[in-house]
């Protein structure tokens, strides 16, 4: 078993706080891919479609994603302190009715960035989901200490590319990405009830 270290304290955020950088991130993400789709390299988006179909294979993923990261944190110290880290700095400010957001903002906006933008400008081939999936894993590198948290997002990224060069649906990424999100609010808030 390995040592797991510390992490940083850090200032508690508001629940105003988080609220705010969730919405601005979500703009920043659709500002950043609107001026991507603006340059003469892009590869155009990759379409949102309403299909059953999509649903149900959006909804599979998201239930593959939750297992596995329930067995990590479960199995691997490292991880397990790396998310708690992150999901009591996110998580504990908000209210039961936040959640709605904690799901719906980064599950639309992230996956209109890297998989919906991103991923059809590096190809839709296994270059550009292991390009897009790494882009979308240091994004959730929050410091040294987050690397494990890092590596998840990173292979959790390479799924939700997969899936949607494989649907040809930006539907199913944004689904499973949403109901993942969901889900570890929901569970962390059950958890941590007072």
């Amino acid at each position: 078993m390995e040592p797991v270290s510390p992490q940083p304290e850090l200032e508690p955020l508001s629940r105003t706080q988080i609220l705010i950088a969730m919405g601005l991130t979500a703009i920043l993400w659709l500002i950043l891919s609107k001026a991507l789709l603006q340059t003469p390299f892009a590869g155009g988006l990759l379409p949102l479609i309403w299909q059953p179909q999509a649903l149900m294979v959006g909804t599979l993923i998201a239930t593959g994603i939750i297992l596995a990261s329930s067995l990590l944190y479960q199995f691997w110290p490292t991880y397990q302190a790396a998310a708690d880290f992150y999901l009591e700095l996110v998580i504990r400010p908000l209210v039961w009715a936040d959640v709605f957001w904690l799901g719906l903002l980064p599950g639309l906006s992230e996956e209109l960035l890297f998989r919906g933008v991103l991923l059809p400008t590096l190809g839709l081939d296994w270059y550009g989901i292991i390009g897009s999936a790494i882009c979308f894993g240091i994004l959730h590198m929050g410091g040294k200490q987050q690397w494990p948290y890092a590596i998840w997002a990173t292979i959790v990224g390479g799924i939700l590319g997969y899936s949607a060069v494989a649907s040809g649906n930006l539907l199913v990424p944004v689904l499973a990405h949403t109901l993942t999100n969901w889900a570890a609010g929901v569970m962390w808030k059950l958890k941590h009830q007072p």
